[in-house]
Parts: C-alpha cells; structure tokens; sequence
C-alpha cells in the first residue's frame, strides 16, 4: 500500500511521490524563541517524528529541516521587558526546546538553521520580488519592503480564503501599505526597538518579516520544489499562505504537499503563555507522568485531530502505555528481547493511511494481548513473536521500552544496578518475613517500596518488580 496523506492545498488526502525516488524532503516550521516550550508546542515535534520514521521505515533517505525563529517583533518585546540582548532570550529557550525534544525521543533533525543565520538569501529573495513587481519599498522613510498581495491572483488558495474578505495583515503600520493587506518582508529599524536588532541592507537598517525566513531556508536547504512542508493547523494562514505566494511568486515550485497537524488546547482554548495556560514538561512530571507516557498521549491521537487536553486523558494514556510496558518487560523476562521482529500488515496499512496511529495503536494493543494470553499460557513461542512484533511497532512510534532513551545510560546504569541490589535486598526480607509467617511485615516491606516507587508483584516464578504506579 502507497503512503497517503491530507493535502492542505488540495483538501484531499494523496498518494505520496515524492519528487526524487528513494529521497523525501520536509520543512517543519518551529518555534518562535519568545519563551520556553509548553506542551502545546511539543506535540509538533512528536507528530512530524512519527512521520519521519515511518518514511525511513519505508527506505527513504530522509532530509529534515526544522527552523527556529530568533528574532521577531515578541522576542523584542520580551528584550525591552526584561532589559536583556534578544539574542540571549532566544538562545535560552532554544536550549530548552532542544532538550524537551530530546526528553520526548525526538530524532534530532538534519538541520535546524535560525532565521539570524540566513540574512543574505532573505535579501536576495526579496530583491527579485521587487525586480518582478511583486514587492516594493515602503515610501514612508520606514525602511520597510512589502509584498503586494494583489500582484498574485492565487493569493488565499492554500486557506481558501478570499482577499476580498482579509483584514490588514497587522505586522506593521498601514500608512506605508499600497493596500492593508500587504505583509511585511523586511521591516525597518525603529527608534523604540532594541538597538541590536538590525542588519544591514539595501533598503536601510531592518530585520526580516516572519514570513520570509522560511521560504529563504527551505530554499537554502531543500532546493527551489521539495516534498512535505509541515506545521500547525494555525500557521496555514497567514504564515503558510504568505510562504507560498512569496515563494511562487520568485519563481519557486516550493511544496508539493502541505501536512499541518491539530493544535493541544486547554478548555477549549489553544495553549499559550499570553492566556495564562501554558504547561510544561516539568508540570506534567509533577503529576507523575514520564515523558515517554507523554509522547504516547500525542500519538495515540491522529495528528490531524484537536486534542483537548485534560489531566485524567494523560493519566488514562499512562495507564495504558504502562500496560504495554509491563507486557515487554514480563516477555523479556522470559525470552529475552531479541531482535525487532515484522511490522503486522494492519499497522502498516494504518500508518500509510494518512497516518492513522489509532488504527496503529489498536493493532498493538491486540498483540500486547495475545502476547499476556501466551505469558499466562506458558507459551513461549508466541510470547517471542509477539514481542518482536510489538517493539517493531513500538519502534515506529517512538515509544519502544527499550530504547536507550527511555532505560537510560552512563551514569543512569550505574544506579539501576543500586537500585536492583537494594530492592533484591527488601525483596529478601520480605521472602523471610512470608516464610515464618509474619504477614504484617511482608507487607511493610512492600507498602514502604510502593511509596518509594516500586511495585512489586507477585508472580509464579516469583516477585517481580517495576517502577512506576500500579494499574
């Protein structure tokens, strides 16, 4: 089966080809550095990862793109708040959303260029916009440079929206604007911004408009027509149209498919630090839930879907990645954990259907179930194969137990082996305590490691124990 996705542009969902045979090339827009990440945001990343490793589960040679944007009208307002240079807001919370992606097993991308980093192929862009009467300076003094949303008669296509019925584009003042709905491609320096935050260039002092940057970058490293360009449902307008028609308008094919995915909201509303409900990865650790849980609760939801976020939704996905976990750890007692086995044919065929991970996950489910009836059954042999099956799911997904991102390393084994002396020890006392019959004290041993962390479980071939709370 062909790998399908929805198509923005189009509003239908396609058979993927990609532009070059055995090569995929996709843009992620990223975060604007204003403030750190909050869970809203990280979805993003889980979402594209999913799709990145089903395309190189496929055998395409994969190039990632995933920019930052390190300098824009919020990250300013944010410098004059706080009397620091922008650059190092932004660089802080870059460093914070490089290591909530790394927490999450986000594959790191190809490259992840800035905006600040790629000035002169902005210049050059907009350079020809203006050559090609599709731009044109600001007459105010401003040092603005503006597109001409009248120039391009496909303006609104991907939003399938009317520029009849469009607003102002709101980016800069309408006094220098053949017409309201012109958006900025290079903004002048004001006297009230940050000294700093400029660059030369041939229409004066300025720093670049949002839009421009991305379409500069997919230039710079996906080629003038790449394959899958992707974002949050949000971004489709104004940020994605402004995109295409710029990009088109310089003469780039730009993407061949437009992949956006739903937004995390809180009460009906969209996650943000400006309403006041912007939770982060911290805060969802204070409730006892690990990142690896948290990377399930995305993806068991089809990316494309809203989800309301809800503090009981998160505990019920932990519960149920902690029965799948709890199967591959029993498995692995008994057989080992072998080698990643076959993908089953109905994961597949869910995935390649516009990557349906509830399709994918129930699929799972079913062979974590199978495989608890052979563990209860003593039936090795099917316990082996599901296993195999399973963490070949689990892989694609991201979520595999025993990944070295989620049992840890370095120094992270060093104390898994305290921890395993310590609880063989209490284990010890406990066996003792249950041999002459002194219930109570087998049951202190196991209350004080339940409030440690560890439960413990009884099983034929003895006690057993994991971390974690117990379902």
């Amino acid at each position: 089966m062909t790998l399908r996705l929805y198509d923005t542009a189009t509003r239908s969902v396609r058979d993927f080809v990609p532009r070059e045979a055995g090569k995929v090339g996709v843009y992620l827009c990223g975060l604007t550095l204003q403030a750190p990440p909050h869970i809203g945001h990280l979805r993003s990343g889980v979402n594209y990862d999913v799709l990145r490793r089903w395309l190189l589960a496929a055998g395409y040679e994969v190039t990632f793109i995933r920019n930052v944007t390190d300098i824009d009208d919020k990250i300013l307002v944010k410098a004059m708040e706080r009397g620091q240079p922008f650059w190092s807001i932004a660089y802080a919370n870059e460093l914070v959303l490089a290591e909530s992606y790394r927490a999450l097993n986000v594959l790191p991308p190809t490259y992840e260029p800035r905006a600040t980093g790629h000035i002169p192929e902005m210049h050059e862009l907009i350079a020809k916009l203006i050559a090609d009467g599709h731009a044109y300076p600001a007459t105010d003094d401003s040092g603005d440079v503006y597109f001409d949303v009248c120039s391009w008669p496909a303006y609104g296509s991907l939003s399938g929206q009317s520029p009849d019925a469009m607003q102002s584009a709101g980016d800069a003042p309408d006094r220098g604007k053949r017409d309201p709905r012109d958006f900025a491609l290079w903004k002048g320096a004001k006297p009230d911004e940050p000294a700093d935050a400029y660059w030369p260039s041939p229409w004066g002092r300025g720093r670049p408009g949002w839009h421009i940057e991305c379409s500069a970058m997919c230039r710079r490293y996906l080629g003038a027509e790449f394959d899958i360009h992707g974002g949050g449902l949000d971004l489709t307008f104004p940020h994605h149209e402004n995109e295409i028609a710029q990009s088109q308008a310089a003469g780039l094919p730009f993407a061949r498919y437009w992949v956006h995915h739903g937004l995390l909201s809180i009460g009906g509303a969209k996650m943000g630090k400006s309403l006041g409900n912007a939770l982060d990865l911290t805060y969802v650790g204070s409730l006892g839930v690990r990142p690896v849980e948290l990377r399930y609760y995305y993806a068991a939801a089809h990316y494309r879907s809203r989800i309301d976020y809800s503090e009981d939704a998160l505990r019920e996905a932990a519960v149920a990645y902690r029965r799948i976990e709890g199967f591959v750890q029993r498995a692995v007692e008994r057989v080992g954990a072998g080698q990643l086995g076959e993908l089953p044919g109905a994961f597949a065929a869910a995935m390649d259907d516009d990557l349906n991970t509830s399709a994918a996950f129930a699929v799972l489910h079913e062979v974590v179930r199978d495989g608890n009836t052979a563990l209860t059954g003593g039936d090795d042999v099917t316990v082996r194969t599901a296993l195999a099956s399973a963490r070949a799911m689990l892989d694609i997904l991201g979520v595999d137990p025993l990944d070295p991102v989620w049992t840890g390393g370095g120094r992270t084994d060093d104390l898994r082996g305290v921890v395993d002396s310590l609880v063989a020890l209490a284990l010890e006392q406990r066996a003792q305590a249950r041999g002459r019959k002194d219930w109570a004290a087998a049951d202190a041993v196991r209350d004080q490691l339940k409030q440690a962390g560890v439960v413990v479980e009884d099983t034929p071939q003895g006690p057993r124990w994991t971390i974690g709370e117990q379902d």
